[in-house]
């Protein structure tokens, strides 16, 4: 075994340990013993001369007739965290009929995306003359084919399909047959919560239909971050093949910027939705390494920009603004540091001791509490002297929303790093606060716009 294969068993070991300690029914001896069963079945397979990376998979495998939590981990984990075996050895680089097969219906759901957002221009619809038709159904025209191609993926029952569906349903019906005029706030806000809404609705899927298991909504929120680095990575790259198409064009006097505006970039960016769905699952390991990387890059550099900011705020006693544009640059920065909290915890082994990293993250979740309290005392101030709109409200209700996560987590990760709280309570609780989020993205998109006379 060369130490290379060696340093990946060893990983490979360290995440299957991770995974049996986060199981309530097993404890630490428990855990232990097993882990003494599946190494000697590992030596004993490398022995009869199987790779490092076969011995393992085949090893978990075989545990599952020892012991039903292993079997588990064994049916859900070979396909996302280690290569199959015809993917091993010579055959790596040869796509078996199966992946062949998944990628050929990826790209099927790509094309049906991509056609999906021209469809409204055989009514008549088009982008130049839809008005506001666009951005209120975005969410509708990018979410519902990986809704799809998820639910084909993961073989959903009919029932779970028809939930989906329903869900759908519901949201479009929402932006499309209140009565809302195009220059209102209800509508601007139904445009940016409906894509969360489905974008939880999509994690139903992902998840197989079982939302309620804690480790599959984490999973899901490892999906979260590693497609959103694989379609800022598309999106780049498009940017580029854009500016090439309409360059190349104008120097033989031939104009793009029609097709490449109706054409190239609505459809490219439907059709990426679902291709940085499938990269996440046909090649989890290349971001399991990247994202967490550039998780601790960017979470000290948030922290010192927080504190910089709440001293700039001390030091010049300026309160913070509350129009429009900077209430969303103050959200869209607290939805930032959820977000790095949120990956940073997915990738951590949850039974490692608390270290330096977990420090600066309690530093940020502070901060970024102490920030949230002065968004919402100005929300709170501007309301009281000139009432209540749907802007305010859905500020207001965000905040409060952010406030009580971080301040439980605050909590959580001060007693995680003092020793005395387990780090699975802070897991648990970031997963089964989604519901939260889900649940005020659809009061947003249901209740606002009749609740303020669709203004």
């Amino acid at each position: 075994m060369t130490v290379d294969s060696g340093n990946e068993l060893e990983q490979q070991i360290a995440e299957w340990r991770a995974y049996m300690r986060r199981r309530r029914e097993l404890h630490t001896t428990d855990a232990e013993e097993l882990e003494d069963h599946l190494r000697d079945r590992i030596a004993e397979l490398t022995s009869a001369g199987l790779h490092a990376d076969e011995a393992f998979l085949i090893a978990v495998k075989r545990m599952g007739s020892l012991d039903e939590l292993s079997r588990e981990f064994a049916r859900e984990h070979s396909e996302r965290l280690w290569k199959q075996l015809v993917l091993t050895g010579d055959d790596a680089g040869k796509p078996s009929s199966g992946n062949r097969r998944e990628l050929f219906i990826m790209i099927a759901f790509a094309a049906v995306a991509a056609l999906g957002i021209k469809a409204p221009a055989l009514f008549g619809v088009s982008m130049e003359g839809g008005g506001t038709f666009y951005a209120r159904n975005l969410g509708l025209f990018a979410l519902a084919p990986l809704a799809a191609y998820f639910a084909w993926r993961r073989r959903l029952a009919p029932a779970v399909i028809g939930v989906l569906a329903a869900l759908f349903a519901v949201g479009a019906a929402a932006v499309n047959a209140f009565p809302m005029a195009e220059d209102s706030q209800t509508i601007v806000l139904s445009a940016i919560h409906l894509p969360i809404a489905l974008w939880l609705v999509v994690g139903v899927a992902y998840t197989g239909g079982d939302w309620r298991n804690d480790r599959r909504r984490m999973d899901f929120i490892r999906f979260t971050g590693e497609w959103f680095i694989y379609f800022v990575l598309i999106a780049l790259g498009g940017g580029v093949l854009t500016a090439f198409t309409v360059g190349t064009f104008s120097a033989i006097g031939l104009d793009a910027e029609t097709f490449v505006g109706t054409w190239l970039v609505p459809c490219g960016a439907m059709a990426a939705v679902v291709v940085a769905a499938w990269l996440v699952e046909a090649k989890q390991s290349v971001i399991e390494n990247m994202a967490p990387v550039l998780t601790r890059v960017f979470t000290p550099l948030f922290t010192v920009t927080l504190v910089v900011l709440l001293g700039a705020i001390v030091w010049s006693s300026n309160g913070i603004d509350v129009e429009r544009d900077v209430l969303i640059i103050f959200d869209l920065l607290l939805v930032v540091v959820l977000g790095l909290l949120l990956y940073a915890i997915s990738a951590r082994d949850p039974a490692a001791p608390a270290g330096i990293f977990d420090k600066v993250q309690l530093a940020l979740v502070v901060t970024a509490l102490v920030i949230d309290v002065l968004v919402l005392a100005a929300i709170t101030g501007r309301i009281t002297e000139f009432g209540f709109t749907a802007n305010k409200t859905a500020a207001l209700g965000e905040n409060l929303v952010l406030l009580a996560n971080l301040s439980w987590s605050a909590w959580l990760f001060f007693g995680f790093v003092r020793g005395r709280l387990p780090f699975g309570r802070l897991e648990r609780w970031q997963t089964r606060y989604l519901v939260v989020y889900a649940a005020w993205a659809w009061i947003v998109v249901l209740a606002f716009p009749p609740l303020f006379a669709f203004a």
